[in-house]
C-alpha cells in the first residue's frame, strides 16, 4: 500500500494521506475476499480430485499443486492455472487494438502495439479507401502512403500469428483504419479487459471511446460511420475528382480539421479520467470512466484538477462505496 502511495506522487496532507490508504486498504482486503490470491510457492487446494490438469503458474510438488507466480487461481473444469495480475499484453485472434504507424515496407504496414514485437497490418487484409473489394495491383501499393503514413494512429483487429511468428492485423470494416482528432493514451494491458464491446460512442460528450486491449486508448471527436468514408472523401480530394474552387477546397479543409472547443474540452476531461484510473491501478470499463467524468462535472472540478490529490482521494472513496454496494446486491 505504501509502495502504491509513493507511485502515486500526489502532495497529499495528512488528512487525504489517511483517507487515501483507507480506501486503498478496504479495496485491497475486498479483492482478496472476492478471489483467491496467491504468491510464489503458495500450494493451491485442489481436494484431492483426480485427473486435475496443471496449467500455466502451477508446478507438482510432493503430490501437491503449488504456484510458480504471483497471481489469481483460476479454475476452468479440470484445468488449474494461475492468472498473473500484471500480466504483458498478449494478443489473441479477434482483440480490438489500436497501433501507430511505425514503418511503411512492400504490401504492408508495420504498427507498434504494446507487444514484444510489431504487428504487420497487411494491404490485402484492408478495405481500399474506393470501397471496391478487388484484387490489389502496383498503383494500389504505390499509393499507401497516401492511406496510411508514419505515426498515424490506428484501429484493426488481431488476424492471427503467421508461420514466420509475426501478428498479423485486419481492418475490413469501417470502423477500423485511421484514427483523427484525439489522443492515445498508454496504460498497462492488464488493466484493459476484454468484452464484447471496445469502441464507445459517449453520446453526451461528443466522444469516442477505443478500449485497445493492448493497452492503446483512443479518446477523439466522434466520428459518424454513414457509409461516407473519410478515407474515401480524402483520396477523392487528391485525386481531384471534387469539384471545387482552390478557395473553397482550403475553407472546406480548414472545417473539417477543427475541432470545436467544447468537444476538445470533454475529450481531455475523458483522457484525464483515463489517467487517474490506471494511477490507482482500477480496470478501465466504459461504465467506470463515465462515472469517474461525471463525478468530475458534478463536483465542478476542473479538467486539470482531475489529476490534484483530492479529486484521487475521492475517486478511491466513491470506488469503496460502489463495491459495497455491489457486495451487498449479491448478498
Amino acid at each position: 500500500m505504501t509502495t502504491m502511495l509513493r507511485e502515486l506522487r500526489l502532495s497529499l496532507n495528512q488528512t487525504q494521506r489517511v483517507r487515501l490508504q483507507s480506501a486503498l486498504q478496504r479495496l485491497q482486503d475486498m479483492a482478496s475476499l472476492a478471489s483467491a490470491v496467491t504468491v510464489v510457492a503458495d500450494t493451491i487446494p485442489v481436494n484431492h480430485e483426480d485427473s486435475i490438469l496443471k496449467g500455466h503458474g502451477t508446478s507438482d510438488l510432493n503430490g501437491e499443486v503449488v504456484a510458480t507466480l504471483c497471481g489469481v487461481v483460476e479454475r476452468v473444469n479440470k484445468l488449474v492455472y494461475v492468472r498473473a495480475q500484471r500480466a504483458r499484453y498478449k494478443p489473441e485472434v479477434g482483440d480490438i487494438i489500436v497501433g501507430r504507424v511505425i514503418e511503411i515496407a512492400p504490401k504492408r504496414w508495420r504498427l507498434e502495439i504494446n507487444f514484444s514485437q510489431d504487428a504487420v497490418l497487411m494491404l490485402s487484409s484492408m478495405n481500399l479507401p474506393d470501397g471496391i473489394q478487388r484484387r490489389r495491383t502496383a498503383v494500389d501499393e504505390l499509393n499507401m502512403r497516401s492511406i496510411f503514413e508514419e505515426n498515424d494512429v490506428i484501429c484493426a483487429e488481431v488476424r492471427g500469428f503467421q508461420h514466420d511468428g509475426s501478428l498479423h492485423l485486419q481492418a475490413r470494416s469501417q470502423k477500423y483504419g485511421k484514427l483523427e482528432r484525439g489522443m492515445l493514451l498508454t496504460v498497462p494491458a492488464y488493466l484493459v479487459k476484454r468484452r464484447k464491446q471496445h469502441f464507445h460512442h459517449l453520446e453526451n460528450y461528443g466522444v469516442d471511446l477505443i478500449l485497445g486491449c493492448n493497452g492503446f486508448i483512443w479518446v477523439g471527436e466522434h466520428v459518424n460511420s454513414n457509409g461516407e468514408n473519410d478515407m474515401m472523401v480524402d483520396q477523392e480530394n487528391r485525386e481531384g475528382l471534387v469539384n471545387k474552387s482552390e478557395v473553397g477546397q482550403a475553407t472546406y479543409e480548414v472545417q473539417e480539421q477543427i475541432t470545436p472547443l467544447e468537444i476538445r474540452k470533454h475529450v481531455c476531461r475523458v483522457a484525464n479520467s483515463v489517467r487517474l484510473l490506471c494511477a490507482l491501478g482500477f480496470s478501465l470499463t466504459v461504465e467506470v470512466i463515465v462515472d469517474t467524468v461525471e463525478a468530475s462535472i458534478s463536483s465542478n472540478t476542473d479538467i486539470k484538477d482531475i489529476l490534484a490529490a483530492e479529486f484521487y482521494v475521492q475517486t478511491a472513496e466513491r470506488e469503496v462505496q460502489r463495491r459495497v454496494s455491489l457486495t451487498r446486491r449479491k448478498g
